[in-house]
């Protein structure tokens, strides 16, 4: 009898061990699957669909990487071996669901290969190669949108007036995703500063100003666009810009004016007077 009950004992005490367990991987799976979802500063590879979009179509094969890592040009000139792969396959601890293609610019941009080999490979759509057909129905590596550069003013040494063109220099489409401003340094009265500027519409993506920034931390970096970019509204309109009038159709100035407290009022009402708004 004493014998039954201590197997009973042990069998309850390892099945609450076990549904224990369970819970807690449970919690801990639910907890890791919440924390790389909701990572939003991530990169993919060229051609990848919006985020959500890309995480219910990648199946995780690492097809990209291996074709990334393997391409003829991933050779170091000096020691002739192979390099880093640009992308890697998210795994625990990289704060981005597991089995992901991923890249950091600071450490492997994306060298923007003229054939893509990361994209053709990819079996489920997640990687989208029409997105990056030109014209002529070639593959354009220019027409990626993997990011945005974005440059910080206040950590960027060029702002400061010391001259360094770094980013510049790397950018595998010179003087068209970034260019240089030129602009007068009244504190000297001698000197020039020439700020780098990038262009939106132009910029790729790929990291490589990142990578090459002099600075301790970057002053120039990448963020997935919809981090990067602000959005205007459907209700302004370009008046110079004649596809912009065309989505406006027939709607009247006075339907797509912003409306404010001030604009009920005639000019003469608040004109000159102090600020109240």
């Amino acid at each position: 009898m004493a014998n039954s009950d201590n197997n009973r004992r042990k069998f309850m005490a390892t099945t609450l061990q076990s549904v224990g367990l369970t819970a807690l991987g449970g919690m801990l799976w639910s907890g890791y699957c919440d924390e790389a979802t909701a990572s939003p500063l991530v990169l993919r590879p060229p051609g990848a669909l919006a985020e959500k979009d890309f995480l219910d179509a990648c199946i995780k094969c690492g097809m990209c990487a291996e074709a990334c890592v393997n391409r003829e040009s991933n050779i170091d000139k000096e020691t002739g071996k192979q390099r880093p792969g640009t992308l890697q396959m998210a795994k625990g601890g990289d704060h981005r669901l597991i089995g992901t293609p991923f890249f950091t610019p600071r450490e492997v941009p994306c060298y923007m290969c003229d054939d893509i080999p990361c994209v053709p490979v990819c079996p489920s759509g997640a990687l989208d190669m029409p997105s990056l057909l030109n014209e002529k129905k070639e593959l354009d590596i220019n027409k990626a949108t993997m990011g945005l550069a974005v440059v910080h003013k206040e950590s960027c040494i060029a702002f400061w007036g010391l001259q360094c063109d770094a980013c510049y220099r790397a950018c595998p489409l010179l003087d068209e995703a970034i260019s240089l401003e030129y602009m007068k340094n009244e504190r000297t009265g001698k000197h020039a500063f020439l700020l780098p500027v990038v262009h939106s519409d132009i910029c790729t993506g790929c990291g490589l100003c990142e990578k090459a920034c002099v600075t301790e931390k970057p002053a120039i970096f990448v963020l997935p666009r919809e981090h990067s970019m602000g959005r205007a509204g459907s209700h302004y309109v370009k008046g110079w810009d004649k596809k912009d009038q065309e989505r406006v159709g027939d709607r009247k100035v006075e339907e797509i004016e912003t409306h404010t407290k001030r604009s009920e009022k005639a000019p003469a009402d608040y004109l000159n007077r102090e600020i109240e708004y």
